[in-house]
């Protein structure tokens, strides 16, 4: 079942429950400051894994004490879906000091 390109307002309503991520041109994006390199390093590893579990990826990038994500869907001709939101809400469940908001 193909996935279906969201709205602007969707878009914009999907935004304002995920504070920090915000729309970039035609992509989701978020960056995270994390403690140490470490600590970066292993969030990737996490990132990687829901990414495996949902069949859909991010380009991810790990810095010296940060990660960020960029994503959209592919499929729906590099457009903004359901599928890229429901990617940002779990890695903000997992990501440290974030997943309590």
């Amino acid at each position: 079942m193909p996935v279906e390109p969201l709205s602007p307002k969707e878009i914009e309503d999907r935004l304002a429950e995920l504070p920090g991520w915000s729309l970039d041109g035609d992509r989701l994006t978020r960056s995270y400051r994390l403690g140490s390199h470490v600590a970066a390093a292993a969030m990737v590893v996490h990132i990687a894994q829901v990414q495996e579990e949902l069949d859909h990826h991010s380009d991810l990038t790990l810095g010296y004490h940060t990660v960020s994500l960029s994503v959209n869907t592919h499929s729906a001709g590099g457009a903004v879906t359901e599928k890229d939101f429901e990617l940002a809400r779990k890695v903000e469940a997992l990501a440290p000091g974030h997943g309590a908001h």
